[in-house]
Formats: structure tokens, C-alpha cells, sequence
């Protein structure tokens, strides 16, 4: 096995590319993050990763997150849940999760602050948006995203957003992609001229492991890395 066949060369790849599309988009390399997907992949794999300064993984499922968490119990780690969420799952969330970054509707905010007030906790969440037409996508329509944060504010305070998510539409084609993740960064720009009180708007998750270059230049300030760290998956992958 070459060096370019490890996790570390396979990484290295990745911050290269990233501080490459930063470079065309005038960008510094650090206003990026690396967010590993560790979804579907064992534990020894996540160890790997954290023997190679890894220290937050993305999961999405709740079941897999929490025996992960378990498993891995006082290394740490931050566990971040990027998968659609079912509202009867807000439980599992509000006690194993770091991060929610897949909020997209009114009733999974109330059950993830119902359960958050249980735990005495308060949670990161990034607001998921659908950019894209495909029925597969999940994330809120963006005309409603204001109202939202606004209710979220007044209503939710064990919930801190953080920004907005997105999942880009699946195409060849590299304009359709990037219109994507524009439309992010565009109606990111139009909420912070709002001045919501008590929501940041700093983040914006998007970009994955075939389009996470577009993303950056596009303005992603964090990208989910799973198949190009660790390898082709097996799935299903369901809730």
C-alpha cells in the first residue's frame, strides 16, 4: 500500500484540494472545516481517524451515533448528526448528540427543546434547506427559513443556531450543483441583514465528497467528508 492508499494520504488529498478552491475563491484555508461523515464505517475506522487528529464525526442515524458515543466514551469526541431526523428520535438526539445539523421543521424543534429541557442541555443546530427539486432531499423550502429562525429565537433557547445547512442536487452537471449551494449562500447573506437577535448565521455546511470544491468556492465554511476519508460504503442506510 502506498501512502496515497492511507487515511492520512487520503486526507492530506483532501486539505490540498480544500486550500486549493480556497485559493481560487480568494479564500484563507482555515475558514474551512473538515467535517468527517463516519456513517456506516466501524469503530476501528473512527479510531484511525483520531489517531490522525480527528476529534468530530458526522452520523446519521441516532441508533449508530449513541453505540459509537459508547464506544468511544471518554476520548473527546464530538458527535454531529447530519441524517434526516424523525421527530420520535429528538429523545436519542437531545442526549448523544454535539450538533443537529438537520433541523428542518417546526415539530422536531419543539421535540428536540422538550427533550433538551429534560436533559438540562442546550444544542448546536444548523437549519437544513432544500436547494435543490428532488424529492429525495429533505430541508425547508427557503421563503420559510426567517419565520423560522424568528420562532426558534423566541421560543427554542435550548437550540443555538449556528447556520444552514444543505445537500446539493445529484448532477452531472457542475452549474447545477454550484446554483445550489449559491442559493445558500444568498439567502445566508439576505437573513443576517435581518439582524435576527439570538441566531448566527456564521456556518454554512455544504459540499460532501464529490462536490465539496464547488461548495467552497460558493462559500461552504465546513464540508462532510465520508467516502473520500474512508473508503466505499455498504449500505442501506436508513434511519
Amino acid at each position: 500500500m502506498t501512502v496515497q492508499d492511507t487515511m492520512a494520504g487520503r486526507i492530506a488529498r483532501i486539505h490540498q484540494r480544500i486550500a486549493d478552491a480556497c485559493a481560487r475563491a480568494g479564500r484563507s484555508p482555515d475558514s474551512v472545516v473538515l467535517l468527517p461523515v463516519s456513517k456506516t464505517f466501524e469503530v476501528d475506522a473512527i479510531r484511525e481517524a483520531m489517531a490522525l487528529g480527528m476529534t468530530r464525526f458526522g452520523e446519521n442515524k441516532t441508533q449508530e451515533l449513541r453505540q459509537k458515543a459508547a464506544a468511544l466514551a471518554g476520548q473527546g469526541l464530538q458527535w454531529v448528526l447530519i441524517g434526516h431526523l424523525q421527530t420520535n428520535k429528538a429523545k436519542d438526539a437531545a442526549r448523544d448528540a454535539d450538533e443537529v445539523q438537520s433541523l428542518d421543521r417546526v415539530d422536531l424543534a419543539e421535540a428536540l427543546h422538550r427533550r433538551l429541557l429534560n436533559e438540562g442541555r442546550t444544542l448546536d443546530v444548523l437549519v437544513q434547506v432544500k436547494t435543490s427539486t428532488e424529492p429525495s432531499k429533505f430541508g425547508m423550502a427557503p421563503e420559510d427559513v426567517s419565520a423560522f429562525l424568528r420562532r426558534i429565537a423566541a421560543e427554542f433557547p435550548t437550540l443555538r443556531v449556528q447556520g444552514l445547512m444543505t445537500l446539493a442536487v445529484n448532477s452531472p452537471d457542475p452549474d447545477a450543483v454550484r446554483a445550489c449551494f449559491r442559493a445558500l449562500r444568498t439567502l445566508r447573506d439576505s437573513l443576517r441583514a435581518e439582524n435576527i437577535e439570538g441566531v448566527s448565521l456564521d456556518r454554512l455546511s455544504m459540499g460532501m465528497s464529490g462536490d465539496f470544491e464547488l461548495a467552497i468556492e460558493e462559500g461552504s465554511t465546513e464540508v462532510r467528508i465520508g467516502t473520500a476519508i474512508f473508503g466505499a460504503r455498504t449500505y442501506p442506510d436508513a434511519q
